[in-house]
């Protein structure tokens, strides 16, 4: 009898745990199917430009949209309102693309991929949402957003030199970078924040959207304003320090020339100057050189060819500039300005074989004026 209890309290136990593991599954099936995730997904398909034309980049298409799909629900009594709603849809979009026909097979595209996912009215109310509160504030919000970091560079960085002088470059150097990324980002939080509050605001007013739609909402849009942020920090990140040597050229008043015609160097450089005698010198400035500097192509008779005296590199973070590094490129007639408090700096000027390819950043202005009268 004991065996047939204990063999029955098993099966109720394993009855339960299968109950259990059915309403999870339907719980997670549910929370996939949930219309609001469509947010996302609508807010990828709006600012898709490979596969689809981009109408979240456009305010005016999507603020037309919004209100006619809004207008014709509102207006229409019929049981027609849906195929009227996408009607206008494929209207205002075919007519606004009709004179770009190279666009032709993207519009439809997007078109039957949309009707393909708005299949009854819920679905046309996540999509106008997405239009209105999704794409047009990220629009705005990511517009806002600098476009370069010299917005919060420029001053602080020619205070620096008015009062250091030339000793002051390795902090400005560094502080470019720094303060500008810290000002983009501090600008990015704010109108992150500011979007996300009004957002936020307008959902709790609706009282059909429960808490986790709304947080699917939020979250859709925080998810789509990093990945847009993202790509605008990167273009940021390439010309920052480009920037910086053009600033400090400009503030010494030394003239920039015309880079050398089909010289291709091993390492980018930013900005040329030329000497009295014609001769060129590079001046790049980088965080580090990763580049691959093993496959250095560039010869003596190259530079000889080109006019190619030195190319001068303003390095900020020296950690990975080795002793093979040092020697390899400084013997192609290239000198590596490192920080003057640089460990790396202190050890190759004690070096008899890399003392010669190394200087202090504070020594480069007057190395280029020197350089401009010989």
């Amino acid at each position: 009898m004991k065996w047939r209890k204990r063999a029955l309290l098993n099966l109720e136990i394993k009855a339960e745990y299968v109950l259990v593991r059915s309403m999870k599954k339907n719980e997670i099936l549910n929370d996939i199917q949930n219309r609001w995730h469509n947010v996302y997904w609508f807010s990828r398909m709006l600012i898709n430009n490979d596969k689809y034309i981009a109408i979240g980049k456009e305010p005016k298409l999507l603020s037309t949209l919004a209100s006619s799909l809004r207008l014709v629900s509102k207006e229409s009594e019929s049981t027609d309102t849906l195929i009227l709603q996408k009607q206008t849809l494929r209207n205002i979009i075919e007519k606004r693309y009709q004179k770009t026909t190279s666009k032709e097979n993207r519009v439809q595209k997007l078109l039957a991929d949309l009707n393909e996912e708005i299949r009854n009215n819920d679905d046309m109310d996540v999509f106008i949402l997405t239009c209105e509160n999704i794409m047009l504030p990220l629009h705005q919000a990511i517009a806002n957003i600098p476009n370069d970091d010299k917005n919060f560079t420029l001053n602080i960085a020619k205070s620096y030199l008015d009062i250091q002088g030339e000793q002051g470059l390795a902090t400005v150097i560094n502080l470019w970078d720094d303060l500008g990324v810290r000002g983009c980002l501090a600008a990015e939080r704010n109108e992150i924040i500011r979007a996300f509050t009004i957002l936020r605001v307008m959902l709790a007013k609706d009282k059909s959207i429960s808490e986790d739609e709304r947080d699917i909402v939020l979250t859709a849009f925080a998810q789509e304003f990093e990945r847009r942020a993202a790509q605008k920090r990167k273009k940021r990140a390439g010309g920052s320090l480009e920037d910086v040597t053009d600033f400090i050229l400009a503030y010494y008043k030394i003239k920039r020339a015309e880079a050398p015609s089909h010289f291709q160097a091993d390492i980018e450089v930013d900005n040329w100057v030329k000497t009295k005698d014609g001769w060129l010198i590079g001046i790049s400035c980088k965080r580090t050189i990763r580049e691959r500097w093993k496959n250095v192509s560039s010869s003596i008779e190259v530079y000889n060819r080109f006019k190619v005296k030195y190319i001068f590199h303003v390095v900020t973070y020296d950690e990975d500039l080795s002793d093979d590094k040092l020697t390899l490129l400084g013997e192609q007639r290239q000198i590596f300005y490192l920080p003057d408090n640089s460990r790396r700096l202190k050890h190759a000027c004690q070096h008899v074989g890399l003392k010669n390819y190394v200087r202090p950043i504070s020594q480069l202005i007057n190395d280029i004026r020197k350089e401009l009268k010989k």
